[in-house]
């Protein structure tokens, strides 16, 4: 069964046949365009606008280092806020505010505003193809007005440079302070019991048995003289104290600075990784190799805890260990050397030990 529709025309007529092609509407020129005045105007505007980019640029990094990052402050509506992060926040959107309206205002009446069809030719352009291209672009820059209006370009690289220091300023800063002393030294000093980890109880030499294993920290940042602490040097202690103490048969040390810096096979060590400062606090007794469970660097402890396999590049420091008169084991000194990572002043004279690298 078939339908017939008298009203439809018996072929389609071509799309191009149907449709006229409106072509570009006539152009209407700015007062920019036509007027010299109304240009420098414009002008003026676009470079006023990055100029409050880069002035907010650096009230951000004044306000970064000026302002106590625990101030508190009130806002009507609302309420208690932190000072420091709404300040940052108000100086760097004015930054990215003002080049954002900078450029839109330079797009809209300085930039060319004529649109043109540019049809489709071949890869191999002729010469004069090129010549025109360059005329063109010689064009293009003049109507910019970057050729007579240099504020502009000055105005708008000053702007966007600057902008990037709230990014960078803050990330860099945000890494931490430069090394200082804090990273030679840690709470270890002669004479410091060396307690157990979390007991706080301090071990006597003679219950030490061969292939023991403790966790400990110096006397006073652990256990309950811990709690007395302020809570930040008690992480800090934490973070660089910690160390881990191995009863070693002493016919298998290898070292002799080993043997001289522990008490009867008895060796302490930092548990803090020369990799990336993970706590390395995995003991396998029979073949006495220390492992750190982040990124498997394996410390041989008969063998002064040298490294034979992963990513750290040195060994674990060793703690001079010695017993007090109560048989109660001590330390003799602090590290001779700063704990953990490598960092750029770590080679400071007078840190190391004459036999370091």
């Amino acid at each position: 069964m078939s339908t017939h529709h008298d009203n439809l025309p018996a072929t389609a007529e071509p799309a191009e046949d149907r449709f006229t092609n409106p072509g570009f509407p006539p152009h209407t020129p700015r007062r920019s365009d036509v007027d010299e005045r109304a240009a420098r105007r414009a002008s003026v505007q676009v470079v006023t606008l990055f100029t409050i980019s880069a002035l907010a640029s650096i009230a951000f990094l004044v306000a970064y280092y000026a302002i106590d990052p625990e101030l508190k402050g009130s806002i009507i509506g609302i309420g208690e806020v932190n000072l420091f992060h709404v300040v940052l926040g108000l100086t760097m959107g004015l930054s990215l505010l003002g080049i954002g309206l900078g450029a839109v205002h330079w797009a809209k009446t300085l930039m060319p505003d004529e649109e043109s069809v540019e049809e489709r030719h071949t890869m191999a352009s002729a010469q004069e193809d090129r010549d025109a291209v360059g005329r063109q672009l010689s064009h293009g820059w003049r109507s910019t007005h970057l050729n007579r209006r240099s504020a502009l370009l000055g105005s708008a690289g000053g702007a966007l440079g600057l902008f990037a220091l709230p990014l960078v300023v803050p990330v860099l800063a945000g890494l931490g302070p430069r090394p200082r002393g804090e990273l030679y030294t840690t709470n270890w000093e002669a004479g410091k019991r060396l307690m157990i980890d979390p007991s706080g109880a301090p071990i006597r030499a003679a219950d030490v048995t061969q292939g023991s294993v403790f966790h400990v920290m110096p006397d006073g940042f652990v256990g309950a003289a811990a709690h007395e602490l302020d809570p930040q040097d008690m992480m800090t202690s934490k973070a660089k104290d910690q160390v881990i103490l191995v009863k070693l048969d002493p016919a298998k040390i290898k070292s002799q600075k080993q043997r001289d810096w522990g008490y009867d096979g008895i060796v302490a060590y930092s548990k803090v990784c020369t990799h990336v400062g993970c706590p390395v606090a995995l003991y396998e007794q029979q073949t006495h190799h220390l492992l750190c469970p982040c990124h498997q660097s394996t410390f041989d402890m008969t063998d002064d805890c040298k490294v034979i396999f992963g990513p750290a590049k040195r060994p674990l420091p060793q703690l001079p260990i010695t017993v007090d008169d109560e048989g109660y084991i001590v330390a003799v000194d602090g590290f001779r050397e700063p704990i953990g990572p490598s960092f750029w002043e770590r080679k400071r004279p007078g840190i190391l030990m004459e036999d370091e690298g």
